[in-house]
């Protein structure tokens, strides 16, 4: 223990003096809506609503919020906490499915590399927004011939543009600004920034300006979590609050604006439409949103409330950190909508024409409007610096799930050499992502989101609910929950087992069918991928959930007995699930009770009892 303390992960006021906890309350909560909270908040939420009715968008995404989301992320977080361990160790209570803790660490550590890469376009604009004017107001610096007027051959500042050819390829585009001005554009700020090949087939070389924030991110990255959550936990002091500081300035700022009313309209204001409800799209826009907004699946949640202590509210917690996403959602929508509605205002042209999501929204639309503003530097940097944190948030997470997975799968060789490991992992998730650095590296980072940040983490979390609820036992689950935060009432416990056995699967499962349904090979905007990189990622996605099989067979084929009995003894918790500290197990799990607290835990009777 004294090792582990020199080692800086694990304090002498601790209640787990293996692992470690927090170091207070306020860490973990900061830490967890640091992760929850992501930068599909800022760049897609807004979009969505926009997109499905406005603020008739908040009915059905509140809706799906209570009835999937937040009973997920409570589920997750309960497991995580009651164990202390991390995703893949969680599966001890279910040992045929531990391919799905396996999954999820796959899902995390693959996604980091990319997210590391949108860290580093955050820190590439951020250091670009240090001049006057903005490179991208300008012509030079940023591409010849961006910006002119055929009359005069003066430069004049760009108005926004979506990126539509490669670095090498120009594409010209004449528009009228508002004067009546003819202007012609040729490419975009973001076509210089990334260096933009034509496709996927032209690799090009690597953007070293990219590859060298790519490196200070990782060294961030790698800094904060130097000594585990005692180090990452007086970060998001700094990374989790400063992001709503921003917001409200930019919202401050932009209500002053000229046309931000009219874009607060089309957001969620007078140009709502109610009728929109009727649509299944926007039903399944708000459960998918929902879902993925508050990273459920990815073992994030599990992590971090594995270093809880055993007797925390898990349940209020829970509550707190999912309505606090959603109203971060709500509110970085209006600091967006306002100034979009400002831009659209210069260029006299419809809000719906100057929106975008994803990419186009955080790296074209936003810092082009912005440019537009006085002091444009100053809220560029901010807006920049903005999701540097809300990314590095989730970043730090997504490490950490790696690291805890790793350290406990081998608690004796690497608790006192977690330094070193996460040094390793932060650089390997530095070389891995150098590919998508290169000028083809945005074709990576779309494929790989597009194919892992769908379907994927659904097929995921449906299984999660399913076995815990199904499996373990949705009965045994309460009283696992109840050791923890105390006796509830049944009418409590009702509504939780109503969604954990029935709504939240039902409504994954729908989302899911439709997704496979309804899907069309994804593309980069109008640039399709050849079919060797639609085959690379269909080729991640069953990398990723092969395991869950196999993982499952192998256990099947080690167990002893005829399939029935090996089937039964690999649908009851192992002898090592229990409260990680002796003194948490109580009666229920205590040593004299190990070789016979499952005995009438078979997957039949457990379905059968979970709702007595």
């Amino acid at each position: 223990s004294l090792l582990l303390m020199l080692n800086g992960h694990v304090g002498e006021e601790d209640e787990n003096k293996e692992r470690g906890n927090w170091s207070s309350k306020t860490d973990y909560m900061l830490s967890t809506i640091g992760y929850a909270v992501g930068l599909g908040n800022i760049w897609r939420f807004p979009y969505l609503a926009y997109k499905n009715g406005g603020g008739a968008f908040l009915i059905p995404y509140f809706l799906m919020l209570f009835l999937a989301g937040l009973p997920l992320f409570f589920m997750e977080s309960a497991l995580g906490q009651f164990c202390s361990q991390g995703p893949i160790n969680v599966w001890r209570a279910v040992p045929l499915l531990q391919g799905v803790g396996v999954a999820m660490v796959l899902i995390t550590l693959i996604v980091s590399f990319y997210y590391n890469v949108i860290i580093a376009y955050s820190l590439f604009y951020m250091f670009a927004s240090f001049q006057s004017p903005l490179p991208w107001a300008r012509c030079s610096g940023w591409g010849s011939d961006n910006c002119t007027d055929p009359h005069t051959g003066t430069c004049i500042t760009p108005r926004y543009i979506q990126i539509h050819t490669s670095h090498t390829h120009t594409h010209t585009e004449v528009h009228t600004s508002p004067t009546g001005t003819r202007i012609t554009h040729r490419g975009t700020h973001s076509e210089e920034a990334l260096r933009r090949s034509s496709g996927m087939d032209e690799t090009g070389t690597v953007v070293w300006h990219l590859a060298l924030c790519l490196l200070l991110s990782s060294i961030i990255v790698g800094a904060a979590l130097i000594k585990g959550i005692k180090s990452s936990g007086k970060v998001v002091y700094f990374t989790a609050t400063f992001p709503y500081v921003v917001i409200l300035i930019l919202l401050i700022r932009g209500a002053t604006l000229e046309g931000a009313r009219d874009g607060i309209e089309y957001y969620i204001g007078t140009q709502s439409n109610l009728t929109k409800l009727a649509d299944a799209q926007v039903w399944k826009d708000a459960a998918t949103q929902t879902f993925y907004s508050l990273s459920i699946g990815w073992g994030g949640v599990l992590t971090l409330a594995s270093y809880n202590n055993f007797n925390n509210n898990v349940f209020k917690d829970a509550f707190i950190v999912c309505f606090t996403n959603a109203g971060t959602s709500v509110f970085a929508g209006f600091a967006i909508f306002s100034i979009l509605g400002h831009m659209a205002f210069v260029y006299n042209k419809p809000v719906g024409e100057v929106v975008k999501e994803g990419f186009g929204l955080a790296f074209i639309a936003y810092p082009d409007a912005l440019s537009k503003l006085p002091i444009s530097p100053l809220w560029s940097v901010l807006f920049f610096f903005m999701l540097l944190t809300v990314g590095l948030d989730s970043q730090f997470a997504g490490i950490e799930v790696v690291i805890t997975c790793v350290v406990d799968a081998c608690p004796s060789l690497f608790n006192s050499k977690r330094a070193l490991l996460t040094l390793a992992i932060s650089c390997s998730v530095f070389l891995l992502g150098l590919p998508c650095v290169t000028q083809a590296g945005i074709y990576w980072v779309t494929l790989i989101d597009q194919f892992l940040g769908t379907w994927v983490l659904l097929i995921v979390g449906f299984m999660e609910v399913a076995a815990v609820s199904y499996i373990y036992g949705g009965n045994r689950f309460i009283k696992d929950i109840e050791m923890m935060i105390g006796d509830k009432t049944f009418c409590f416990w009702l509504w939780w087992r109503a969604c954990w056995f029935f709504i939240s699967p039902c409504i994954i499962l729908v989302i899911l069918v439709w997704s496979l349904l309804t899907f069309t090979s994804p593309s980069y905007g109008s640039v399709p991928y050849p079919d060797w990189g639609l085959a690379l990622g269909w080729c991640i996605a069953v990398f990723v959930l092969m395991w869950i099989p196999l993982i499952a067979l192998y256990k099947f084929i080690k167990a002893q007995g005829s399939v029935w009995e090996r089937l039964k003894s690999l649908c009851r918790p192992t002898e090592d699930w229990h409260p990680y500290l002796e003194k948490h197990r109580g009666e229920r799990y205590s040593v004299e009770n190990q070789t016979n607290k499952c005995t009438d835990t078979s997957s039949v009777s457990v379905i059968s009892s979970s709702w007595l």
